[in-house]
């Protein structure tokens, strides 16, 4: 048994603990996880818009070095044909419409070649064309003369032209083509640098994702198990507010607290309860504290009526006197059941040790006394006094008397021994019963397991009592063997060392 009864706390202090937990600004976990795959789905939906775009960009400039391609290769192959009609005199048409072919490649992507290249360089390869188109048309003059024969000044100044021409149409086809491929190369280490990034930019997204989880999800959890851990050792204390805000796990502590103050005032009932079981316990030798002194007072009384005047004013009194102890003595008998009974403010306060004892012990004087029972009460006059309630650690040895009592039914010896070493105060409770079976031992302080007959007790005497030394910072401890009795060990530490 590891359970300790819960400090009483009033409801205005849990009232406090959840307004506290209520006054936080409000950033819910369904808000930070939706929040988180917004940006989330917006980083993806960017690098899919910038994919698409980067892919469109791609395939154009791939259309447009095959347009480029074509192009060069109508200039090369015009060029072809202008060498076969120098060497041959053939071909001139052939190379007349590879120009013209290129010319409507030139003028067909004019707005492409223009992006790369600029507008003048446009306007300068559009000119150089229309020239090389012009020089080829100007061959049809010599286009019957037969190859090798005496060439005139004219025919080599346009051949001087063409070549010109020509080699700058190639220069300036292979120019674009080197340009575009450098863009498409470029275009090729810009993706790989971006996709790169953007690996690097996942790498402590998802970091701070995983941060998220641990910290907005599973470190919360830690906390929870470490109040149900609290809870079950019997720590009734009320959840704070641990974080600057509060999300779900906020309403989660504020269950878990009003779950506390239910449990701290079932608690009570319980503790309550178990007094009244020890005075159902008390009944008979409560009777018999009652009946005698009231059977005095009869006896006393009917002698009074009998023989009035044969008796003197000073026997008067002296019977007067013997009513009024009598009466003294029963209302003495009531009081201590009702302090005892009395539901109240666990308060702690210096108590002497030794008279709560003494005084647990008159409760049941008469129970000791009509089951042949004697005890002792052994205690050094000067004791260090216990920070503690009368009330609670009264029933923790009445619980404790009244168990002894019962395991002696044809007589026996309660012996208390009271003594005080290193900071702390021990009483020893023993008796010289039956004792404890040894597999009963690690049960005897769990709730309601008992070994008396049905209808004779409940069970929750000895757990009841454990939970209150612990709440008086101490501790309760058993040892016993078959036919040797029982002795229970009650540590609780002096007010010095409580302080």
């Amino acid at each position: 048994m590891t359970g300790r009864e819960p400090e009483h706390e009033s409801g205005a202090d849990v009232m406090e603990a959840q307004r506290a937990l209520m006054e936080r600004p409000k950033i819910s976990i369904r808000l930070r996880v939706a929040g988180g795959f917004f940006v989330l789905f917006l980083l993806m939906s960017g690098i899919t818009v910038a994919a698409v775009f980067f892919i469109q960009e791609f395939r154009l400039k791939l259309q447009f070095l095959e347009k480029v391609g074509n192009y060069a290769f109508e200039i090369q192959q015009a060029r072809r044909f202008e060498k076969n009609f120098f060497l041959y005199r053939t071909n001139l048409s052939d190379a007349q419409a590879n120009a013209q072919m290129a010319g409507a490649i030139l003028s067909k992507s004019e707005p492409e070649m223009r992006s790369v290249v600029g507008g003048p360089k446009y306007m300068a390869m559009k000119a150089n064309l229309v020239r090389y188109k012009e020089l080829l048309g100007q061959l049809d003059a010599w286009s019957s003369a037969p190859p090798g024969g005496t060439e005139d000044a004219g025919l080599r100044a346009v051949e001087a032209n063409l070549r010109e021409y020509g080699v700058q149409l190639v220069s300036d086809a292979g120019d674009m083509i080197d340009r575009e491929r450098l863009a498409m190369h470029s275009m090729l280490n810009t993706s790989m640098m971006a996709a790169i990034g953007f690996l690097v930019f996942m790498f402590f997204f998802m970091a701070y994702i995983a941060s998220f989880v641990i910290s907005g999800i599973l470190q919360p959890l830690g906390r929870f198990k470490q109040y149900a851990d609290r809870i079950g050792l019997g720590d009734y204390s009320l959840i704070m507010p641990v974080r600057k805000y509060r999300d779900e796990y906020s309403n989660l502590a504020m269950a878990i607290n009003r779950m506390l103050g239910e449990l701290r005032h079932h608690q009570e009932h319980l503790v309550q309860s178990a007094k009244m079981a020890a005075v159902g316990t008390l009944t008979s030798g409560v009777a018999h504290e009652l009946n005698n002194p009231l059977n005095n007072i009869g006896l006393t009384i009917e002698a009074l009526l009998d023989d009035y005047a044969d008796y003197s004013d000073d026997d008067k009194k002296r019977m007067l006197k013997q009513m009024y102890g009598q009466v003294e003595r029963s209302s003495g008998t009531v009081r201590n059941l009702l302090d005892f009974t009395r539901k109240e403010q666990p308060a702690f306060t210096p108590l002497d040790l030794g008279r709560v004892v003494d005084s647990t012990l008159a409760l049941v004087k008469n129970e000791m006394s009509l089951s042949g029972i004697e005890s002792s009460l052994e205690a050094p006059e000067e004791l260090p006094k216990v920070m503690g309630n009368p009330r609670n650690l009264q029933q923790v040895f009445l619980n404790l008397f009244l168990n002894a009592i019962q395991a002696m039914p044809g007589g026996g010896g309660l012996d208390v021994v009271i003594s005080s070493a290193g900071g702390e105060l021990r009483v020893d409770v023993h008796d010289s019963g039956a004792g404890i079976p040894s597999e009963n031992l690690d049960k005897i302080f769990d709730p309601f397991f008992t070994t008396k007959e049905p209808g004779q007790g409940t069970g929750l005497g000895l757990f009841v009592s454990y939970g209150i030394i612990e709440k008086h910072g101490g501790r309760i401890s058993v040892t016993s063997s078959a036919g040797s009795g029982t002795t229970f060990s009650v540590f609780l530490p002096a007010s010095s060392a409580q302080a």
